[in-house]
């Protein structure tokens, strides 16, 4: 699964599928990469499983990290798919919950209009 929100839900997944779990690290801006000793071994197949799925960013460069390693993406776990229009990853998603929440690209949304600040969780 990716960082940070997706490792417990990823390896307490791969713990009832008797599979061993691995997470992918950002690397850049646009990347995800396998450090501290993961890897994905050529042919494996692969369930990504993450918390949260909202834009699909994540996911997606995880599927670029395993792809580029020689795996094999099987499907996609999430425990909230909180997008407005299904995402289409091009192998089955699924989902424990599915709450469609509003999301803006930054000239659209209305508190910056109304010039208030944004926080991000965590980030103050």
């Amino acid at each position: 699964g990716p960082t940070t929100g997706g490792i417990i839900l990823a390896f307490e997944v791969a713990r009832q599928l008797g599979v061993r779990g691995i997470f992918a690290e950002k690397e850049g801006a646009q990347q995800r990469a396998f450090r501290r000793g993961f890897n994905i071994n050529s042919g494996e197949r692969v369930l990504i499983v993450d918390d949260i799925l909202t834009t699909g960013d994540s996911i997606r460069q995880v599927m670029v990290a395993v792809t580029n390693k020689g795996g094999i993406v099987i499907g996609i776990g999430v425990l909230v798919d909180r997008t407005e229009q299904a995402i289409e990853f091009g192998v089955p998603l699924f989902n424990c919950l599915r709450s469609a929440t509003l999301t803006y690209q930054p000239q659209e949304c209305p508190l910056c209009a109304k010039q208030i600040p944004l926080v991000k969780p965590g980030g103050g």
